[in-house]
């Protein structure tokens, strides 16, 4: 009986092998076809990565030969003349650009640089707020407080990481309005907010202080 058995698992065996090789040889091309796209995508995703590296390395070595020189015009000239390879690293770009321009006094060519930022909608959300804001800081002296306050309060909105440098812009207008309650109120506000940085708070403190205020400090996060 034991015999028997031992023949029965025999045969068993031979011919759920023959099935195996029978599968094999049936659908065998698309285990090999589903491992040719994993290694191809894999040397893709490496290849792709090598030429991203290597667009940021000559963007960077662009930028840096840009700013060796000396004169704040040239320094302006050469970085509008960099090319930026991708949506960020041309954002980035335009950013060192734009504060060359405004040290060599080129305000409007500035604006413009950061304007082209902030209208990009293919650029992130945060280099496009921070072009903004940039812009509006430009504009101090040549655009309407109004449009300027209206321009802070859309970045003075929760989600937005400059909306505690918005704020302070904000309180700053109401300084330059003659609110100096608005002013105040505005700036013991940023001191009492949890997200507050020690710069930004001690700022604020010494601006209440100026304004004749009694600010009332809080421990933020930061600081704990």
């Amino acid at each position: 009986m034991s015999d028997t058995d031992s023949f029965i698992e025999e045969v068993n065996e031979e011919v759920r092998r023959d099935r195996l090789y029978g599968y094999l040889r049936k659908y065998g091309w698309i285990a090999a076809l589903a491992i040719i796209s994993i290694v191809a995508a894999a040397a893709y995703n490496e290849y792709r990565k090598d030429q991203e590296t290597a667009k940021a390395q000559a963007l960077g070595d662009a930028m840096l030969a840009a700013l060796s020189s000396n004169d704040d015009v040239a320094r302006a000239g050469a970085l509008a003349d960099v090319t930026g390879e991708t949506e960020q690293g041309a954002a980035v770009l335009a950013f060192m650009t734009a504060g060359a321009q405004a040290e060599a006094g080129q305000t409007e060519e500035a604006v413009q640089t950061l304007q082209s930022v902030a209208g990009n909608a293919e650029v992130p959300l945060i280099y496009r707020q921070v072009a903004s804001f940039k812009s509006l800081i430009l504009q101090s002296d040549s655009m309407d407080a109004e449009l300027r306050r209206a321009g802070f309060e859309a970045l003075a909105v929760p989600g937005v990481r400059l909306r505690l440098l918005a704020e302070e812009q904000l309180a700053l207008l109401d300084v330059e309005a003659g609110d100096t309650d608005a002013a105040l109120e505005r700036f013991q506000t940023i001191i009492d907010d949890a997200e507050v940085t020690s710069g930004l708070q001690r700022r604020a403190l010494q601006a209440m202080v100026a304004l004749g205020g009694a600010p009332q400090a809080t421990e933020t996060a930061e600081d704990g």
